[in-house]
């Protein structure tokens, strides 16, 4: 009987058979078939050591193809950030939110629309025999389009137009150059006179601007202007015709303004000075009249009516601080008119001081050249805060009596309360009291020093 053992490993069979003669001592075919075995064995025990050098081999290998992989990996999502990067700096344009989207390119050039809406309401309270106030008004006072923006070589240029109550206006309408520190404007633009009137009508404490701005009628003109800032001095200029719907007069002005704006520590100082001189058209008149604070009355309490004129000679002085929370300013403005009827020339006043205090904290008062500037809400609504509260007090004075001309004289005592929930709206409620002497409008008794109350709120946003 033959028993049989089969070894396997990796192809290699031993196979044991008991020799049919065991018994019988046939050692010489005993020993064969162990030699055979133990060969079989040998050859097993190579081809695993084979086997084994090829499974090293194979994992060195599955290794560097791993570390490899990352390699190439890391390469590319390095070069996807170069790429996104290059894309980023090669890109022609980008866009910024500022209230409105300005777009940018390359070589200078930008575009952003604006506009602003303003709407007033309030009441005018005078004496009732006077037959004037009228009670409650209201007023859409600006809606205002427009776009601003650069070219390349130093170039700007803004539009706008106010669409309030059906009637269509251009305000500005402005090409500049500017190199260095000096900036040239063309086209129609307000004067250089006064902080008040160069402060734009989104940034002003009070519902309308101090009473001598609108009564010595200034107003956007066409003409060329210059500018020069550097450090805290800022000298401006120009000559100007008039505004655009009145260019077929003859009428001519020039004036110059200027600005020290040094900051101290972490108070902002404002100090100017302007003159101006205007040559009217010849045979025309010249009037001086305002209304109580509010736009939506028509209703002018003083007024010099028409008298000729050949020209008006101004000049004025302002100052300001800003401070933390406090700010104030007070100006002064002196208008001459050349009159060829009259022995005397008359020269009327007008002015204002005010103080103001902000009653959130972290908020102040924006100013930025030459003017006071947009107020950026510290803790805006919408961003966990309730935006900016401020209170403001202004006493303003009026003086359009003079050389036998009587105008009559107006002061005010304003109070006003403004609410800026986000940097681009505005809630303001101003309430007045003037005081009149020689008023336009006498009482039944013919009593012409009185005073008239004045209640009046702003809804504001601008883009």
């Amino acid at each position: 009987m033959k028993n049989t053992l089969f070894l396997a490993a990796s192809g290699v069979a031993i196979s044991l058979a008991a020799p049919a003669h065991a018994q019988g001592g046939d050692a010489e075919a005993v020993r064969e078939e162990l030699a055979e075995m133990r060969a079989q064995m040998e050859a097993m025990a190579q081809r695993i050591d084979t086997l084994q050098q090829q499974l090293t081999t194979a994992q060195a290998q599955a290794a560097q193809a791993s570390e490899a992989a990352v390699a190439a990996s890391e390469a590319a999502s390095a070069a996807a950030v170069e790429a996104s990067a290059a894309a980023d700096k090669a890109s022609d344009t980008s866009i910024a939110f500022k209230g409105a989207p300005e777009i940018k390119g390359k070589g200078g050039w930008s575009f952003k629309p604006r506009g602003r809406l303003q709407y007033d309401a309030g009441f005018v309270n005078a004496p009732d025999s006077t037959n004037r106030g009228g009670g409650f008004g209201n007023d859409i006072r600006r809606a205002r389009l427009g776009v601003s923006g650069d070219m390349p070589g130093g170039f700007g240029y803004k539009f706008e137009v106010d669409v309030a109550n059906s009637d269509l206006a251009v305000t500005d309408a402005i090409i500049s150059y500017e190199a260095g520190d000096v900036e040239i404007m063309v086209g129609q633009f307000n004067n250089f006179q006064s902080l008040e009137e160069l402060t734009s009508s989104l940034h002003t404490s009070f519902i309308e601007r101090a009473a001598y701005t609108d009564a010595f009628n200034f107003i956007r003109r066409v003409g060329i202007g210059v500018e020069y800032g550097s450090g805290d001095v800022m000298v401006q200029g120009g000559i100007f015709t008039d505004n655009m719907d009145r260019l077929s007069n003859d009428a001519w002005s020039a004036n110059g303004r200027v600005v020290y704006m040094p900051k101290v520590g972490d108070t902002q100082l404002h100090f100017g000075g302007t003159v101006n001189y205007r040559e009217v058209a010849p045979g025309s008149t010249v009037r001086y009249r305002q209304r109580p604070l509010v736009a939506f009355t028509s209703d002018r309490f003083i007024n010099t009516g028409n008298f000729a004129a050949e020209s008006e000679f101004s000049y004025g002085v302002e100052g300001a601080f800003v401070s933390g929370r406090f700010h104030g300013a007070v100006e002064g403005y002196w208008r001459n008119v050349n009159t060829p009827m009259m022995a005397a020339d008359p020269t009327f006043f007008g002015g204002y001081a005010e103080l103001g205090y902000y009653l959130t904290k972290g908020d102040t008062r924006g100013y930025s050249g030459g003017k006071f500037g947009r107020t950026k809400p510290a803790n805006a609504v919408g961003a966990g805060g309730i935006g900016s509260v401020q209170i403001n007090a202004r006493y303003d004075r009026l003086d359009l009596s003079d050389a036998g001309i009587i105008g009559g004289t107006q002061n005010g005592y304003f109070l006003s309360l403004v609410w800026k929930p986000t940097d681009y709206t505005m809630l303001l409620a101003n309430y007045g009291k003037l005081d009149y002497s020689n008023a336009v409008f006498p009482t039944a008794t013919g009593d012409t020093d009185y005073s008239v109350d004045v209640f009046g709120v702003r809804a504001q946003i601008d883009f």
